[in-house]
C-alpha cells in the first residue's frame, strides 16, 4: 500500500503534525510505503496567477508546469491512498492547502471536462482517502453554523470530484482547552487508523487514466 500523507497546516509543530506523524509511523510499522508532504516545511506552490497554472498543457504547447507542482503531482499519482490532516480556519481550511489543491489537482490531469457540464473524467479514480480534521469550534457548532463546509469542500468538491473515495473522516474538537490526556487519546486513535489503512488492498486500476488521455478528452 502506497500512502501519501498531506499535512495542510502552515505551522510546524501543530497538533495536526503530531496526528499525521503518528498515522505515518503506524502505517509504516504495518507494512505500508508512506510519503509525507508537509506544507509547513515543504515548498508550497504559489497561488495560481494564469490559466496555465491550473491546467495540464496540451501536447505541443509551450506552457510549462512548476517543478514543485510536477513533483507533487507525481507523488499523488503514485499513491493508492491519501491521508489529509488540516484544521478548520474561518469555516473552511488554511490557504496553504487550498493552494496545493489549486496548483496540483490540474485540469486535464486530476479531472477533465467534457461537452456536458454534468459529465467529466475523474482522473484520480481508484484511490482512497482519509480526512483528519481539527477545530476549536464544538462539533455541533461546525455542523449547524458552517454546514460542515470544511469537510464537505475537501471530501466532495475536491476528492470525490477527482475520483478519490473517502473511506473515513475524523473530527477532533474542541482543540482549544482540550487536555493533554485528550490529545493523547486522539493521537492513539489516529495511530490505529494508520495501521488499518496500511492493510487495505490497493486498486490495481488506479493508473489506467493517464494524464495525456485526459488532456485530449
Amino acid at each position: 500500500m502506497n500512502i501519501l500523507v498531506i499535512i495542510g497546516h502552515p505551522f510546524a509543530g501543530s497538533l495536526n503534525h503530531a496526528l499525521a506523524h503518528e498515522y505515518a509511523e503506524s502505517a509504516r510499522n504495518a507494512g505500508a510505503n508512506v510519503d509525507v508532504i508537509d506544507l509547513a516545511e515543504d515548498a508550497s506552490p504559489d497561488h495560481p496567477r494564469t490559466l496555465s497554472d491550473v491546467r495540464r498543457a496540451r501536447a505541443g504547447s509551450p506552457e510549462t508546469i512548476d517543478a514543485h507542482v510536477e513533483d507533487y503531482l507525481a507523488r499523488v499519482r503514485a499513491a493508492d491512498h491519501l491521508a489529509l490532516f488540516y484544521p478548520m480556519w474561518w469555516g473552511t481550511y488554511p490557504a496553504v492547502l487550498k493552494q496545493f489543491f489549486d496548483r496540483v489537482l490540474l485540469s486535464g490531469d486530476a479531472y477533465a471536462s467534457r461537452a456536458k457540464a454534468s459529465d467529466w473524467v475523474r482522473g484520480l479514480k481508484g484511490r482512497t482517502a482519509r480526512i483528519t480534521h481539527t477545530s476549536d469550534s464544538p462539533r455541533l457548532f461546525a455542523k449547524i453554523a458552517y454546514h460542515d463546509a470544511s469537510i464537505a469542500s475537501v471530501k466532495t468538491a475536491t476528492l470525490w470530484y477527482t475520483g478519490i473515495k473517502t473511506v473515513g473522516v475524523r473530527h477532533f474538537a474542541s482543540v482549544r482547552g482540550s487536555s493533554l490526556a485528550t490529545r493523547q487519546k486522539w493521537i492513539a486513535r489516529i495511530g490505529r487508523d494508520g495501521a488499518t489503512d496500511a492493510k487495505r488492498t490497493p486498486n490495481p486500476s488506479k493508473n489506467m487514466l493517464q494524464a495525456r488521455a485526459l488532456v485530449d478528452a
